[in-house]
């Protein structure tokens, strides 16, 4: 059952050793919920927060999904699950990869548990890896490009941090061919 498997993952210590801020397992989930967000792992204002997207990163997913603050955070319908739950820490050029451990331990029970999810962001290299396995391309580009190739389970997405917004300048597609179809999914997925 989803309400006793959720209490067990915020009261994870499974990496803490590995975790120079300490656990805190951010995540999202409902039984009803009809879209899952997959991330990376929470950032430094999301692990102080413990709000998921509660950053600059989540005001662009806002505004390409078309959604509401009030309709993003209903998890009967918005399931926000990343790759791994806690704070991974920073390294030389951003924040660590997400700890693997949570993603094979955690993932395989919380999913299952999520029945009607209709559409599966996956938002940068980590979640795509994860989830699309041999079927991701060599690089993020080369997936989000193919993204039609994914629909309807799967819809690959960069990540929306500010600092990619070089890559957002050089992929102008992105912004004009593949937010409005988003949009259009998210819409007729998710209630507002």
């Amino acid at each position: 059952m989803l309400e006793e498997l959720l209490p067990q993952i915020r009261a994870c210590q499974l990496c803490a050793a590995h975790l120079p801020h300490g656990p805190r397992p951010v995540l999202r989930a409902s039984a009803t919920a009809q879209l899952l967000i997959v991330g990376q792992a929470p950032g430094t204002k999301v692990h102080a927060s413990g709000i998921p997207w509660d950053d600059q990163s989540g005001k662009r997913l806002r505004s390409w999904l078309g959604l509401t603050p009030d309709a993003f955070y209903n998890e009967a319908h918005v399931a926000i699950v990343p790759t791994a739950f806690c704070y991974p820490g920073t390294g030389k050029s951003g924040d660590l990869p997400p700890r693997p451990e949570c993603f094979r331990h955690w993932h395989p029970q919380l999913l299952p548990l999520l029945p009607n999810i209709k559409l599966t962001l996956l938002i940068g290299t980590y979640a795509q890896r994860a989830f699309l396995g041999s079927a991701a391309k060599a690089t993020l580009t080369q997936t989000v490009e193919a993204w039609q190739e994914y629909l309807p389970r799967y819809l690959p997405l960069p990540h929306p941090s500010p600092r990619n917004i070089a890559w957002f300048k050089r992929h102008p597609w992105f912004e004009r061919e593949v937010v409005p179809t988003l949009q259009e999914i998210v819409q007729s997925t998710v209630p507002t």
